[in-house]
């Protein structure tokens, strides 16, 4: 879980994605139900880890996140070619 927790926290740290990280430890009704990482944009849950990496693995984050990728990123020459 350690592994994965940086694994995402480094991409978005390298990426310079805003974010906040949330321990959800301190609360024992989430750790009944929620196995970190979890990613969320405000209150929406977007996926588990395995989603992330799925989406990353695809050059497709910045639109799992529902952010919209920069210019010259992998991801925004992608959806250029599809677009065109």
């Amino acid at each position: 879980i350690k592994k994965q927790q940086q694994d995402v926290l480094g991409f978005l740290e390298a990426n310079k994605i805003e974010f906040e990280e949330k321990d959800i430890a301190a609360n024992e009704e989430n750790r009944k139900w929620m196995l970190p990482p979890r990613l969320f944009n405000d209150s929406r849950y977007l996926g588990d880890y395995e989603a992330f990496f799925e989406a990353r693995e695809n050059n497709a984050v910045y639109a799992f996140l529902g952010l919209t990728a920069p210019p010259g990123s992998k991801e925004a020459e992608a959806l250029a070619k599809q677009q065109a």
